[in-house]
């Protein structure tokens, strides 16, 4: 029995959706309820948010590709300044129509976007329907300036037409609220993915050479040795395309079936470990660790990578410990032009010699008064700690004299 179901789009349509997004249905099943049809109005602002890898990007993207929905996917790292990303916008809406490569158009400002960003949807006859504006990473708005993300969520109001802008971020919501106020998005959180929804999803790339319980079965095993360590699924779907192939070696060799689940375990058993100790990392590429597979040696030592796996500090915070001591081998007086940000009049004061001797008395009186109240807080302490001695010794003579 489907889950989705929306009368504005046809039944094998929103199948098609339903296997695509397997373990995500009751998101999808609220946003079609905010999108409804396309000619209707639907939110100026949704704000998606959830940890990496639950789905937020690749969910959004094929619920707009499978029902064709008029959209803009902009990523916020590629797009780093608010010029750039409000002229990517432009362009791939003036690219919608067959005739693409239009010359982008200099948007310096916001008023600029909205007055161009009209002329796109009526040179592009999408006057009626729902346009959504996707904004991937979204966190990045927040380094821009202060009224980009304020317009971007009343993009609607300012244009008077059918536009949603969808926000994709890792952080809540309440990270991004400005401290002027802001029109309040309607707020959707996409949960991490359980190891039953992992076992579904990554059991669904099985190769049609082996049957679906064959592959399901190395699923398990490999969750249960990497779900506490790593729940991120693409870093999952890597490793289980690494060692699928390690895993099926007694299969093929013909010394085990597919059903003989210890033996296969007991196979790939030292090489999972060998994996364990590189996850996440990409000193070396897959081919070279299918070659470091067939190699014989002990099951814990891994040959051919560099050092960075066995160094207890973790890798870039050997660059930070290295950068720490060379800046310790800088001159005392060089600290100030090196590493000082105040300019303009505060720094006009700071290297003004008469503020200077200024400063240094103020600084001499307060570390005088800092030192004088210390050495007497010093003096109560040695006060009380040696009559608690002498208490004790005259509880001593006391009882040696009985």
């Amino acid at each position: 029995m489907p889950i989705l179901e929306h009368p504005a789009y046809p039944p094998a349509t929103l199948l098609c959706l339903e296997s695509l997004v397997p373990c995500r249905e009751s998101q999808v099943s609220m946003l079609l309820s905010i999108f409804g049809e396309r000619q209707q109005l639907s939110f100026p602002s949704i704000f998606i948010y959830g940890h990496t890898s639950s789905g937020k990007t690749y969910v959004m993207k094929t619920l707009l590709n499978t029902l064709e929905l008029p959209h803009v996917f902009v990523n916020c790292v590629e797009c780093f300044t608010s010029r750039i990303l409000l002229e990517e916008i432009l362009i791939q809406l003036q690219n919608r129509s067959e005739t693409k490569g239009a010359s982008p158009v200099p948007c310096d400002t916001f008023n600029d976007f909205v007055r161009l960003f009209k002329q796109a949807l009526v040179s592009q006859n999408l006057q009626d329907e729902t346009v959504y504006v996707v904004l991937d990473r979204a966190e990045q708005l927040r380094e821009m300036e202060a009224n980009i993300l304020p317009a971007f969520l009343r993009l609607q109001e300012l244009t008077d037409r059918n536009v949603t802008v969808i926000l994709l971020s890792e952080i809540v919501w309440e990270m991004f609220r400005p401290n002027t106020g802001c029109l309040e998005p309607f707020i959707l959180y996409f949960p991490d993915y359980s190891i039953g929804h992992l076992q579904k999803i990554l059991s669904q790339n099985h190769p049609p050479e082996y049957s679906a319980d064959f592959y399901s079965a190395y699923i398990n095993i490999l969750l249960g040795v990497f779900y506490m360590v790593c729940r991120d699924l693409k870093e999952l779907q890597h490793l289980a395309a690494l060692n699928f192939s390690k895993y099926c070696e007694p299969v093929v060799r013909r010394e085990a079936k597919e059903r003989d689940t210890r033996k296969l375990w007991k196979n790939i058993e030292p090489h999972l470990k060998k994996a364990m100790q590189t996850v996440y990392l990409r000193e070396i590429s897959s081919s070279q660790w299918e070659r470091l597979q067939c190699e014989e040696g002990e099951p814990g030592q891994i040959k051919g990578l560099s050092a960075h796996a066995h160094v207890e500090l973790p890798y870039y915070s050997k660059f930070l410990l290295i950068a720490a001591y060379l800046a310790s081998y800088n001159p005392v007086r060089t600290d100030k032009r090196f590493f000082l940000k105040v300019k303009g009049f505060f720094f006009f004061l700071y290297r003004n010699p008469i503020f200077s001797i200024t400063v240094r008395r103020v600084c001499q009186s307060r570390i005088l008064l800092f030192v004088s109240k210390l050495i007497s807080v010093m003096f109560s302490w040695l006060c009380v700690i040696s009559l608690s001695v002498v208490q004790k010794l005259d509880l001593t003579v006391q009882s040696l004299a009985f």
